[in-house]
C-alpha cells in the first residue's frame, strides 16, 4: 500500500517541490494538512528556497478533503475534529506567503483540492484535468475559501453554476475563463510550474492573490441582481436543502464586506451545515454507495470475476430494450430475442431511439452511438445462444412463461453461462425449481428506464454460486450501475419494502383525503412524484399484477383497493391511454383530472372505510407519515429477514431505485432521524383504527422499546451466504 506522506525536494534552481501522497486521489486528510503546513514553513525559512511548487503524486493533484472526517464529526458532534484548512493554511501560509507558490495540477483538483489551488499564486494544469467544487452534493458549502475565490477568478454566473450544481469543468475551459494560467503537457508540467514560480519571485510574472481580485465581480448592483435570481431559482430547484441558499448568502457577504470577511462567514456557515440532517443524509448515501461493493462470502473469498463479452436478452419490450441499450453503449455484444419479426423490429427501434436520446442529451457521442448500434443482433430462435456468457430474461411477469424459457435456455446455453431473470417481484425459486443448474440462476432486476436508472438489484437464491454473484457485480460496474446484492423473496428488497407505499396512499384516499393533496405532499417531501402519478406512469395492468403477487405472499398485511379496477372499467389506464388520475397530453405536463373524482367517490362507497361515513381530517405531516411509515415497517421486516446484507444497502437501493430523496439518507436512515418510537406508536394507533395493514412489525417494536437504531446490525443468525 502506498504511503501517506508529504515530501519536499529542493532543486538547484531554488524551487521547493512539495508533493502530497494519499492514494487513491490524494485527499486532504488531517495528517496531510498538518504535514503540508510544516513543509511550507520549512520552505519559507530556508534561504536556498526562492519559490514553491505544490503538486500531487501519481498524476493527480487532489480529490478534496477526506470525507471520513465529516462522518466522524457527524457521529460525534465534535467540530474540533475539523482542521483549520481555510484561514491557517490557504490564507496565512499559502496566499499570504512571502515566497510565491504555484500549483501543478494533473488529473483533478476537486473540492478542497481546488480551494488550495485557488489560494496559490498561479495554477498550471495538464489537459482535461477536472476542476470543481462538489461540496453542495454533500450538504455543505466549500469550506476553504471556495465561495470567495471561485467567483473572483471565473465571474459570478459560472462560479454559481459550478457550485450550486456540483458540476466540474476541464482545465481547457478553466484556462479560457481565467481559473488556470497555462495548459501544458504532463511531461512539461513540473518544468513549466518551476519556471513560473521563479518568474513570480523575480517580478517577471504577476503575484496574484485571488481573494483580493474584484474585476470579475462587477458592480454591487449587478452582483446583487445575479445573486437574487440565483436565490429564487435555488428555492425552486432545491426546496428542501439549506446549503444552496447558504452558499449564495456567503458569496454575497464577501462581495459586500470583502473576501476575507467572506472567508470567516463561510467557516461559520460550513460548521453549521456539516452537522445538519441534510449533510448527514448525503454523507451517509456517499458511503452507502461505496459499501455495496463488499459482500460477505462473495467478494472476500479470493474469487476472480470472469469476462462477460456476449449477452443474450429475451424480450425486446420496454425493459428488454432498455437493458440491451445499457450493454451496447458499454461495448458488450447483445443478442436480442423476440417471438416474431414485428416485436423484434419494435424492440430494435426502441433501442435506436434510446441511443438517439442519449446523443441528443450529449451523454453519448455520435461515433460511440454508431459503434453501439453495431453491437446488437436481433434473432427469433436460440441458435445464437450457444456461446453467450449471460442470458437475461425480460418477458412479462408470468411464472409459467418464465419457467418454460429457463427450461429451454438451460439446454442450449454453455455450462458457464449465467441465467438471469429481470423479474421485479416473482420468487426466483418458482422460476428455476425444475432446473438442474440452480447455482447459475440469479436475479438481475433493472429499474425502468433500464439504460438510465443507476441501480441493479442482484438477487441470490440459497443455491446461487458466489462466482455468479461476483460476475454480475462486475458486469454492473461495467454498464455503470450500482449493484446491491439481496436475498430471494417476493419483491426482493426494493419493491418488497415499498409495496405498502401505494397501498397506504389508497387507504388515505378512501378515508376521504384528496388524491392530488397526497401527491403534492409526497412530492414536497422530496420524491419526484406522488404515489398516484407514479401509478399512472407504471400502468394499471402492472399495478394489478403486482398487487396479486404481494397479496399472495403477505395476505396478513396487504390492502386491496377497489380504485384501480374501477378506473380500468371507466376506460382509464394512466399514461398509457392519456387518462388516469391525471390527463396526459403530448408536449405538456400532467394535469389533475377532476373527471376522475366520481370514480373515487364510487370507490369510497365500495370500500366503506370512512368512520361513520365522515372524511377523516388530517394534517400535512400526518398524511406524509401515513404514506411512508408503513414503508419503514416493511423495511424493518426486510432487515430482520436479512434480505439485505446491511441497512445501508436498503438506503442506497431506496435512493437509486425508488428516488427516495438522497438528502434524507435513504429509508432506514430517515426513519432513525424521525425516531423508531414515534413511528411505532403512530403505526400502533393507526392499526387500532384501520386494521392490520398498519400493525407494527416485531423488529420495529423491539428496536423502539429498547432505543436501538433501526440501522444497527443484527448479530444473530444469517440469511443464505450473508
Amino acid at each position: 500500500m502506498a504511503e501517506l506522506e508529504v515530501k519536499m525536494v529542493v532543486g538547484s534552481d531554488g524551487v521547493a517541490v512539495i508533493t502530497i501522497s494519499n492514494p487513491p486521489v490524494n485527499a486532504f486528510a488531517v495528517s496531510i494538512i498538518a504535514w503540508l503546513k510544516e513543509k511550507i514553513e520549512q520552505a519559507m525559512s530556508r534561504d536556498d528556497v526562492k519559490a514553491i511548487v505544490l503538486t500531487g503524486k501519481n498524476r493527480k493533484f487532489s480529490g478534496g478533503f477526506d470525507i471520513n472526517v465529516f462522518r466522524k464529526v457527524q457521529q460525534t458532534g465534535k467540530l474540533s475534529l475539523l482542521p483549520d484548512l481555510s484561514v491557517d493554511l490557504v490564507v496565512n501560509r499559502i496566499e499570504d506567503a512571502k515566497k510565491p507558490i504555484v500549483v501543478a495540477i494533473e488529473g483533478l483538483a476537486l473540492g478542497a483540492g481546488l480551494e488550495v489551488a485557488m489560494g496559490c499564486h498561479a495554477r498550471i494544469a495538464t489537459p482535461n484535468a477536472q476542476l470543481g467544487l462538489p461540496e453542495l452534493s454533500l450538504g455543505i458549502i466549500p469550506g476553504a475559501g471556495g465561495t470567495q475565490r471561485l467567483p473572483r477568478l471565473l465571474g459570478l454566473p459560472k462560479a454559481l453554476d459550478m457550485m450550486l450544481t456540483s458540476k466540474s469543468i476541464v482545465s481547457q475551459e478553466g484556462h479560457k475563463l481565467g481559473l488556470i494560467d497555462a495548459i501544458v503537457s504532463p511531461q512539461e508540467l513540473l518544468k513549466v510550474s518551476r519556471q513560473w514560480a521563479l518568474d513570480i519571485a523575480n517580478n517577471l510574472k504577476p503575484w496574484a492573490r485571488s481573494l483580493h481580485l474584484v474585476d470579475k465581480i462587477g458592480s454591487l448592483s449587478e452582483a446583487h441582481k445575479i445573486l437574487t435570481i440565483a436565490r429564487e431559482q435555488a428555492k425552486i430547484t432545491w426546496p428542501n436543502m439549506p446549503q444552496h441558499i447558504a452558499c449564495i448568502d456567503v458569496i454575497m457577504e464577501g462581495i459586500i464586506h470583502g473576501g476575507y470577511h467572506g472567508v470567516l462567514k463561510e467557516a461559520k456557515v460550513f460548521n453549521k451545515l456539516v452537522v445538519s440532517d441534510t449533510s448527514k443524509g448525503l454523507v451517509h448515501v456517499f458511503f452507502a454507495q461505496r459499501a455495496t461493493s463488499k459482500v460477505p462470502n462473495v467478494t472476500d473469498i479470493g474469487l476472480k470475476p470472469r469476462a462477460v463479452k456476449k449477452v443474450a436478452i429475451i424480450g425486446g419490450g420496454l425493459m428488454g430494450s432498455g437493458i440491451a441499450t445499457a450493454f451496447i453503449i458499454n461495448n458488450i455484444y447483445v443478442i436480442l430475442k423476440e417471438v416474431n419479426p414485428e416485436f423484434l423490429l419494435k424492440g430494435i427501434k426502441m433501442i435506436e431511439a434510446n441511443v438517439r436520446v442519449l446523443v441528443a442529451k450529449k451523454k453519448l457521442t455520435q461515433s460511440k452511438a454508431d459503434k453501439a448500434l453495431l453491437m446488437i443482433k436481433g434473432v427469433m430462435d436460440y441458435s445464437d445462444f450457444k456461446d453467450v456468457d449471460m442470458v437475461i430474461e425480460a418477458v412479462i411477469e408470468n411464472v409459467e412463461l418464465k419457467k418454460k424459457i429457463f427450461n429451454e435456455i438451460e439446454k442450449i446455453c454453455p455450462p458457464h453461462c449465467i441465467l438471469a431473470t429481470n423479474t421485479s417481484t416473482i420468487d426466483l425459486n418458482l422460476i428455476g425449481q425444475t432446473l438442474t443448474c440452480q447455482d447459475r440462476i440469479v436475479g438481475a432486476h433493472f429499474f425502468s428506464p433500464a439504460h438510465v436508472m443507476p441501480l441493479l438489484e442482484i438477487i441470490q437464491t440459497e443455491k446461487t454460486s458466489p462466482q455468479v454473484i461476483l460476475d454480475l457485480m462486475t458486469i454492473s460496474k461495467i454498464i455503470k450501475k450500482v449493484p446491491v446484492v439481496v436475498s430471494n423473496c417476493t419483491g426482493f428488497a426494493v419493491n418488497r419494502t415499498f409495496f405498502p407505499y401505494k397501498q397506504s396512499a389508497h387507504i388515505l384516499l378512501l378515508l376521504g383525503v384528496d388524491l392530488f393533496r397526497i401527491d403534492r405532499l409526497i412530492k414536497n417531501f422530496g420524491l419526484p412524484m406522488g404515489p398516484f402519478q407514479l401509478e399512472d406512469l407504471t400502468g394499471y395492468d402492472l399495478a394489478v399484477a403486482v398487487a396479486k403477487e404481494f397479496a399472495t405472499a403477505f395476505p396478513d398485511r396487504t390492502f386491496i383497493s377497489p380504485v384501480v379496477d374501477l378506473l380500468i372499467k371507466n376506460g382509464r389506464n394512466g399514461k398509457n391511454n392519456g387518462k388516469g388520475y391525471y390527463v396526459y397530453e403530448k408536449g405538456s405536463k400532467p394535469k389533475p383530472d377532476n373527471m376522475v373524482l366520481p370514480v373515487i367517490e364510487e370507490s369510497r362507497r365500495v370500500a366503506n372505510l370512512k368512520p361513520q361515513g365522515k372524511t377523516v381530517a388530517m394534517t400535512d405531516e400526518e398524511i406524509v407519515e401515513m404514506v411512508l411509515f408503513p414503508v419503514v415497517n416493511e423495511a424493518c421486516r426486510v432487515l430482520e429477514e436479512k434480505i439485505v446484507v446491511k441497512a445501508s444497502d436498503l438506503d442506497i437501493a431506496s435512493v437509486l431505485g425508488m428516488s427516495f430523496p438522497s438528502y434524507r439518507g435513504g429509508i432506514v436512515f430517515w426513519a432513525d432521524v424521525v425516531g423508531s418510537k414515534h413511528i411505532y406508536t403512530s403505526l400502533k394507533k393507526w392499526s387500532e383504527k384501520y386494521g392490520n395493514f398498519y400493525k407494527p412489525s416485531r423488529f420495529l417494536e423491539e428496536r423502539a422499546m429498547n432505543g436501538v437504531p433501526l440501522s444497527a446490525p443484527i448479530n444473530t443468525g444469517s440469511r443464505a451466504r450473508m
